[in-house]
């Protein structure tokens, strides 16, 4: 006998012009924004592997966690895209969500402490129109990232320009959301289609399968995403490589990094012992030790992503610039 189900028809949902926003356009960081100073000996290296592997034509991958998009970053993302140095950007589900709702009203987060108390925490109508791009990209057979950029662009939405989603359709970069069911606001809504979102974000997963195919001699950055990212990347990089062997190739010498906030002390290059808290930290033995051990380059960047991000994004101008 099936188990009981939640009736998602009784719930009742606001506009978002009633929520109380903790984000809006002046947080947003542009390329000529003044600077807090923050130096790196790993950013001038990874700006040269940047530089380099674009030059090459090999993939040069972010995958990004929300909090990314909540610092305000999209603006040094879009520029990178737009300058060529970027050519493939992965978000998490509430990264799309974050990059949506800025296009669209130029603001966005909610408190979840505030709004968790009263049962409206993420359910706003507007919001939920991500779940119809879901169900449209379903039938169109692509993947949802391209999705939610087609609507943002097409229906210009007011703050477009800042958007990384419509950066992706407008420069023809794959911008892939990579989304985990339940985890999101959208999977509270009634129009949520479950079988939608999850066939459009594993058309993403194969994109983003395919773009790892020419990782050889390019850069993968971690920023800020300490599950989605690691382990995407791990079950991706696997397929690409097992086609790749096939073909007599291997896919090595390659450059990565993770950017976050967790101390890993200065030895990251070695697997922690299972015993040491840091074995568990998903970005440390995946991108920085296991997918690089029999040859590549990894790097570790600690600090606030609105220091970290604006000092990379100013190395890779220096490097193709001298």
């Amino acid at each position: 006998m099936p188990f009981e189900q939640f009736d998602r028809k009784r719930l009742r949902l606001r506009p978002l012009a009633e929520r109380v926003h903790d984000m809006d356009r002046s947080r947003l960081v542009f390329p000529d924004d003044p600077r807090e100073p923050f130096e790196h000996e790993a950013l001038p290296k990874l700006a040269d592997a940047i530089v380099r592997a674009t030059a090459d034509g090999r993939t040069v991958m972010f995958c990004c966690g929300a909090h990314v998009l909540k610092q305000g970053l999209g603006p040094l993302l879009v520029d990178l895209m737009q300058r060529g140095w970027l050519g493939h950007l992965a978000l998490n589900g509430a990264g799309a969500i974050h990059d949506f709702e800025m296009a669209l009203i130029g603001q966005t987060t909610e408190s979840v402490a505030r709004y968790v108390r009263s049962g409206e925490f993420g359910l706003w109508n507007e919001t939920g129109r991500i779940n119809q791009a879901a169900i449209d990209a379903h039938r169109a057979g692509i993947g949802l990232g391209e999705a939610i950029g087609r609507m943002i662009e097409e229906e210009s939405f007011p703050y477009r320009e800042t958007s990384v989603l419509a950066a992706g359709v407008r420069l023809g970069i794959p911008v892939t959301i990579h989304v985990a069911i339940g985890q999101d606001i959208l999977h509270e809504h009634p129009n949520f289609d479950p079988a939608a979102t999850g066939a459009t974000s594993y058309t993403d997963f194969l994109i983003f399968a395919q773009s790892l195919t020419r990782l050889a001699g390019g850069v993968f950055l971690n920023i800020g995403t300490a599950v989605m990212g690691p382990e995407v990347y791990l079950k991706a990089l696997t397929m690409a490589r097992n086609v790749a062997r096939q073909d007599g190739q291997v896919i090595e010498q390659f450059t990565t990094a993770v950017f976050d906030l967790i101390e890993l002390g200065e030895q990251h290059h070695a697997e922690a012992a299972k015993t040491d808290p840091r074995y568990y930290f998903r970005p440390y033995k995946t991108v920085l030790v296991r997918t690089v051990a029999d040859a590549g380059t990894s790097y570790f960047v600690q600090g606030d992503h609105r220091l970290t991000m604006p000092a990379l994004y100013d190395a890779i101008l220096a490097r193709a610039n001298p």
